[in-house]
């Protein structure tokens, strides 16, 4: 068999499926550390550097087993298919690299639909490899987005294939870990951007500005987007009730966490709206779908690879945080469990404000890598043990 290239979502598919493979990561050390491929289920992936194979190649060759396919990920793509020559020279014979590299698998997205036989349809579209979440809501041949990401081909396609318009497209907030796709999708359809200006009041770009409570109705079907304002990640964060049952939490609230309100710098007077916020979700339907912005790992899932729950479900589960009945309790929890916020959001958060352009290379460059905006005793864990 010949070295043959695959993309992204064949990747995404026989990880799923639970295909018995071998990912073989040829970055070095730092790089794999900070982003790597991560799955619904355990895969064997091996760590090898490219520079490795070039040095020490004999020595590499021994450490990958002989019994399996191969699948080889490198930053671009060029390293990969030069390691996958050399397996191929020395007798493995199913190999295959990544097309386009690291960042194919950081930019795809997978939509999953969440309702079905009704007449209007919501989709999630999850990004495995940011651990983030886009929505689309479709109603009679109209397309509203939330939160898309800056892979807009994804989406005017998926708006092509539903022969639908994108009409709308709504930020939760100004985004700080990842640049978002609302202004490019406006300017290349016209569709209205929708946003709360207690985050956006800087922005040089047109934009609508969001009132709190607002409703707004969507096609023939009548199905209503309600607007709350939900502040304490950023100060301008909004929800989006649709049809008063999925409810689309940005970074607001998560299934496993909640949002973390100290990245502006302001961690004190954020973390008490957030924790006013935090008691106002509480009293709302607890039959409520949450949708989020974000998740920590695939464990959050549910039996269809979704993420989504009852609202009560995810108070349950962070039922220590929801517990907090004061302010400073609240404050001493966020300060327990924050983290140093990755360099690259400073910059991120001028991107999406259109105040700061960077090259397409270097919007890349910052926009891979796990997300950091939830607070919780787990993640400051995990960044412990990093």
């Amino acid at each position: 068999m010949s070295i043959f290239v695959y993309t992204a979502s064949e990747l995404y598919n026989w990880l799923i499926a639970k295909e018995n493979m071998i990912l073989l990561d040829v970055r070095n050390d730092k790089d794999f550390a900070r982003f790597q491929v991560e799955a619904p289920y355990p895969f064997e992936m091996i760590n090898v550097s490219y520079y490795d194979f070039m040095e020490i190649e004999d020595e590499c060759i021994a450490r990958i087993p002989r019994d399996k396919p191969v699948r080889v990920i490198c930053a671009k793509e060029g390293s990969a298919k030069y390691v996958a020559e050399i397996l191929h020279k020395n007798g493995y014979d199913d190999i295959g690299y990544l097309q386009d590299g690291i960042k194919s698998w950081g930019n795809m997205l997978v939509p999953m639909l969440l309702n079905s036989g009704e007449k209007y349809e919501m989709y999630q579209f999850i990004r495995p490899g940011k651990a983030s979440c886009s929505y689309g809501l479709v109603v009679d041949g109209e397309m509203r987005l939330f939160d898309p990401s800056r892979n807009t081909d994804f989406y005017l396609n998926f708006a092509k294939e539903k022969e639908c318009k994108i009409v709308q497209t709504f930020e939760t907030h100004l985004q700080a870990d990842y640049i978002a796709g609302s202004r490019m999708l406006m300017e290349a359809t016209g569709a209205e951007f929708m946003a709360n200006e207690n985050d956006f009041s800087g922005a040089r770009f047109d934009y609508t500005k969001l009132k709190d409570n607002q409703v707004i109705r969507c096609g023939t079907a009548e199905i209503e987007i309600r607007v709350i304002f939900t502040p304490g990640h950023t100060p301008g964060s909004t929800s989006y009730l649709v049809d008063n049952r999925f409810l689309i939490t940005g970074d607001a609230v998560f299934l496993q966490s909640v949002g973390r309100p100290d990245l502006g710098g302001k961690v004190d007077e954020w973390s008490n709206v957030l924790f006013a916020t935090l008691q106002d979700i509480q009293k709302m339907d607890k039959a409520l779908l949450i949708l989020p912005g974000h998740y920590i790992d695939w464990h959050e899932a549910n039996d269809k690879l979704c993420f989504c729950a009852p609202l009560g479900t995810a108070i349950e589960h962070n039922k220590n945080i929801y517990a907090i009945d004061n302010k400073a309790d609240f404050l001493a929890f966020i300060k327990a469990n924050m983290r140093e916020q990755p360099e690259e959001y400073t910059t991120i958060r001028l991107i999406n404000a259109n105040i700061e352009q960077v090259e397409n290379d270097k919007a890349e460059e910052l926009d891979l890598g796990k997300n950091e905006c939830a607070a919780s005793a787990y993640a400051a864990q995990q960044a412990e043990n990093k």
